[in-house]
């Protein structure tokens, strides 16, 4: 049974102040003066939903229109105003932490495992300087989302040239190709200044916590509580040893396929020779389309029934626009329990893949929505990502409905193909990241040397040709998580290798695979990354064997 959402467009949460939020946590504070921790708690997880929900809102806004004045003074104020709100939130979890057996009985290992790391990552120290990062982050995405770029006489942002990059015609991938990097040359020095900014402050905060580095800070920020950066360390290595040689066959195949001479940067989108499968047509007819995707895959009709739901009470923002934040993503309103899915449709077969994995969170976010605490509704991210990925393999019985007419085959193959590409790219990122903050003082240049040689590591195939800006270093600009989330990223990967495993299971058995996955949904956050992995009878990636199954299937699938 679906429990009817609000309408979104309703939605509309108190504005906090420094005022409020100080009586509402005086409340809270009297309540465990009075050594009543059951109360005192309930309100504390009331007060930061009601505080994150509002954020939430603020945030979505501003992405939905980064050039609406009101929404950017909107994420403006809460910007300045988190800081504040963080420090009250860190006082009372150091209270909780303190009377450590009785909170355990409320809370769980799990819960103060991750308020040990928090406590650890906030001091009033650094509360100028947090605002300022998620100032610098807004002027990256809004830098971003500014940007018109004349492609063949006509206006479009960075999303609207993704179907010219993806097109059958070699010439036109290489023209958008052009396109897009000179827009991110031209930027190049502020893009340069921003990142600089972001690694000076973020070490700068470390070192006023008491950390080495960022690496140290970074990894509590993510509430890594179950593994370490040598765990990720040794992952990446197995990424560039096990799956980096099958993407570069694949890759030698292609040209092979194709008749070119060379391999080039603006070829690896093209996966498919007869051209990447498109949607099946526009966007009512998708929507329509998924709605007959989730009835038939799901024999229980949950699925359709939310789905039908987040459409019905416009809780999607699915199309392109200018001024529209690039990317996709899934936010949620605690308060209410209700997910809400933002993207970027532009009527390539990414748009298909996009919609499947924000489908995964909010599903998982609807799931798991009366766990008791806050802490809970959501996985630490790489266990989020599994979700997400997961529902990607998931629909595979049922996603001809969702791909042009015919093209449901090539559509899977493309799929695993790109997954499997992803993977020494998503090592790429997190080992890029690492480098940077162990060396903060890096000059512009020396981080794009970096890059360059990061790249040839782990994707040794790639060959920009004559776009001189990506050919020096420059292609990490394009990350947004590199600029506005910090070590989020080595996340996309731990949880493809889970997802990938159920897709093993979902080839000979696809109603377990369901239900194992509706079982992490329902965990939620309930249990960390390596622990939800576990119970679910499934692989953690840092194990010596995670990849080995996979690769061998899905060459196996890929090179007949």
């Amino acid at each position: 049974m679906i429990t009817s959402f609000p309408v979104f467009d309703t939605l509309d949460f108190p504005t906090p102040t420094r005022e409020t939020l100080d009586q509402a946590y005086e409340a809270i504070g009297a309540e465990l003066d009075n050594d009543d921790l059951a109360t005192g708690l309930a309100l504390f997880d009331a007060q930061r939903r009601a505080y994150e929900s509002w954020s939430a809102l603020v945030e979505l806004r501003f992405s939905q229109d980064t050039r609406n004045a009101d929404y950017v003074a909107a994420r403006d104020y809460a910007d300045s105003l988190t800081p504040y709100a963080t420090n009250l939130e860190t006082q009372i979890k150091k209270r909780v932490l303190a009377r450590r057996e009785d909170a355990q009985t409320h809370l769980g290992a799990h819960v103060l495992a991750l308020w040990d790391a928090d406590i650890t990552t906030f001091d009033v120290r650094i509360e100028s300087m947090l605002a300022e990062e998620a100032r610098l982050c807004a002027e990256y995405t809004a830098l971003l989302a500014a940007g018109e770029i004349t492609f063949r006489e006509e206006c479009h942002n960075l999303s609207g040239l993704e179907p010219f990059q993806q097109d059958s015609d070699r010439a036109t991938r290489h023209e958008a190709e052009s396109a897009r990097w000179g827009f991110y040359e031209a930027n190049g020095e502020q893009l340069d200044r921003i990142f600089d900014d972001l690694v000076r402050l973020r070490t700068g905060m470390a070192h006023t916590l008491g950390f080495d580095s960022y690496i140290d800070l970074g990894y509590r920020r993510m509430r890594r509580t179950d593994y370490n950066a040598q765990d990720v360390a040794r992952f990446r290595e197995r990424i560039a040893s096990h799956v980096t040689p099958l993407v570069q066959a694949l890759l030698q195949r292609r040209q092979l396929e194709m008749g070119w001479d060379s391999l080039k940067a603006w070829d690896e989108a093209l996966v498919d020779p007869k051209g990447n499968p498109g949607p099946a047509g526009d966007y009512d007819l998708m929507i329509a389309r998924a709605r007959e995707m989730f009835t038939r895959l799901d024999e229980s009709g949950e699925m359709a029934a939310f789905f039908t739901e987040m459409v019905e009470k416009n809780y999607l923002d699915l199309k392109n626009r200018a001024g529209k934040a690039g990317g996709g993503f899934c936010t949620s309103f605690s308060t209410q329990g209700t997910p809400f899915i933002f993207a970027n449709f532009n009527g390539i077969h990414g748009d298909i893949g996009v919609f499947t994995h924000e489908m995964g969170h909010a599903f998982q976010n609807w799931k798991s929505r009366d766990l008791p605490m806050i802490d809970m509704l959501w996985p630490t991210m790489e266990g989020a990502e599994i979700h997400s990925m997961g529902l990607e393999f998931l629909t595979w019985p049922e996603i001809d409905l969702l791909v042009e007419e015919g093209a449901g085959e090539r559509y899977r193959r493309l799929h695993l193909i790109e997954s499997l590409s992803f993977l020494p790219y998503g090592a790429c990122v997190d080992h890029f990241q690492h480098e940077i903050y162990a060396k903060p003082g890096m000059s512009p240049e020396e981080r794009h040397a970096t890059w360059q040689r990061l790249e040839k590591q782990y994707l040794p195939w790639r060959d920009w040709g004559d776009l001189a800006y990506p050919a020096k270093g420059g292609r990490w600009q394009a990350q947004r998580h590199i600029y506005n989330s910090p070590f989020y990223y080595i996340d996309y990967t731990l949880a493809l290798c889970v997802a990938l495993q159920i897709w093993l299971i979902a080839q000979v058995d696809t109603p377990r695979a369901l239900e194992l996955y509706r079982g992490l949904c329902e965990a939620g956050g309930s249990q960390a990354f390596c622990s939800l992995v576990r119970n679910a009878g499934l692989t953690v990636p840092f194990e010596d064997d995670a990849l080995a199954e996979i690769v061998d299937e899905a060459e196996q699938m890929l090179m007949m």
